[in-house]
């Protein structure tokens, strides 16, 4: 199914960023699904992104964000095909690059590898200028117009 946002852009402005991230969400769908993950709400404004890296090392992990966008990668070490003799390699441990698009004012607060599965912990946070405030009603005189 393909979705046309041609539309959007003639009738909308200041949207294009979301149109495009939606045109990349579409196009990355046929992408591969290594490695698999989960993301979960954890609080209000809180977020936890896990990845299946079974057989990866810290080492061989780097995170980094940068704007809107987290990229995680993993590049398994060079390992000597002569020592091991696979029956069945199941496990898949090929080098990997997964993107994900963060909302403005989501920033990642840390990232812990337990038991093959690396958690990656974020947050809104909303600056002041940005949050609801109660404006105070005076109980003067109107201001008058002169003319």
């Amino acid at each position: 199914m393909t979705i046309d946002f041609t539309p959007l852009y003639r009738s909308t402005v200041g949207f294009d960023r979301l149109a495009t991230l939606l045109e990349n969400a579409q196009r990355h769908d046929a992408s591969s699904g290594y490695p698999h993950y989960n993301i979960e709400l954890t609080g209000e404004d809180k977020y936890r992104i896990s990845l299946a890296v079974a057989g990866f090392d810290r080492a061989e992990l780097t995170l980094e964000s940068k704007q809107n966008e987290l990229l995680v990668k993993g590049k398994k070490a060079e390992v000597e095909s002569d020592k091991q003799k696979f029956l069945h390699r199941g496990i898949a441990q090929r080098n990997f690059e997964r993107r994900f698009h963060l909302a403005d004012h989501v920033r990642v607060l840390g990232a812990d590898l337990v038991n093959g599965i690396l958690h990656i912990d974020l947050e809104r946070e909303l600056p002041e200028a940005l949050k609801p405030r109660t404006i105070e009603i005076g109980g003067g005189e109107p201001p008058l117009i002169e003319g």
